[in-house]
């Protein structure tokens, strides 16, 4: 009988935003339950809203994978209220993460020291000087 093989592939293009987002997640999800926000759900209605936005966000960065952590980000996404929500999430569990989720939290200080990457060109026409 003969043997066949699967060949799996990964695409790596999205590998990084995908573990920016599970991180996201991970943080939300401790500060959730540290907040002693009701535990008959994954997220209350607060983190989830913010959690959604956060996802929003990442998924329309123009940077796509080669994004910088939003701290050392040039363009900010975020409106004003929920930069400083989203902060206040990571400020919390941001030194929690290496014990909870200690991969997690390496790699995303490994990301905070990566170089920023120049803007992506601007689409669209573009208007003429006069």
């Amino acid at each position: 009988m003969k043997r066949e093989y699967v060949d799996f592939q990964r695409d790596t293009r999205f590998v990084r935003r995908a573990r920016e987002l599970k991180t996201i997640e991970a943080m939300l999800r401790m500060y959730c339950r540290g907040h002693g926000h009701p535990k008959g759900e994954p997220l209350c209605t607060v983190c989830a809203e913010l959690c959604e936005y956060a996802t929003r966000r990442l998924e329309r960065c123009v940077f796509g994978d080669a994004k910088p952590t939003c701290s050392n980000c040039v363009v900010h996404c975020y409106t004003a209220g929920m930069r400083e929500r989203i902060r206040a999430v990571m400020r919390w569990a941001g030194p929690r993460m290496l014990l909870r989720h200690p991969i997690l939290g390496v790699a995303h200080m490994l990301d905070e020291h990566k170089p920023v990457p120049k803007l992506p060109p601007k689409r669209g026409k573009q208007r003429a000087t006069p």
